[in-house]
């Protein structure tokens, strides 16, 4: 897998029966295939956790949301303590290049979610802003803040 621009973390990965190479996901308590898109998942999420000290247990990942009518999955979802959506994540493999359709992508989904932050990563570019109190303005931030800056 391709070296992302995340600290080095140590992963469980094992090829399953079907041939394929499995990633254990320790949020979803299972194994999920390994796709680039999960490999900067896995390395976003444990950055996250470990390193800007997001509570594990108020992340929730590949979620179903509704988009106008049609039914999606969001990659990753962190709430507040008190349960509100706070952070939604977009993670996209590697070889993605990140652009304003993926923007556009992340924008309709927090018209159902209402986070007041919003992430996108390919693991080599990360895209951290703050929703302004104009609708859809969003303030680029320097890098991904820690959980307790994100509390208001």
């Amino acid at each position: 897998m391709d070296q992302l621009n995340f600290p080095e973390y140590k992963f469980r990965i094992a090829r399953g029966e079907d041939g394929k190479k499995y990633i254990f996901d320790s949020l979803r308590h299972k194994e999920i295939i390994l796709t680039p898109e999960e490999w900067v998942r896995q390395h976003l999420i444990r950055y996250i956790t470990e390193e800007k000290d997001f509570p594990p247990a108020l992340v929730s990942i590949e979620a179903g949301v509704k988009v106008n009518t049609l039914s999606r999955r969001y990659d990753a979802l962190v709430y507040s303590r008190n349960g509100k959506p706070l952070l939604l994540i977009e993670c996209k493999a590697p070889g993605i290049k990140i652009n304003q359709q993926t923007f556009d992508q992340i924008i309709a989904y927090n018209h159902t979610m209402k986070a007041n932050y919003l992430l996108i990563s390919n693991g080599l570019k990360h895209y951290c802003c703050k929703l302004k109190a104009e609708k859809d303005r969003y303030e680029f931030l320097p890098e991904i803040p820690h959980y307790s800056s994100l509390i208001d």
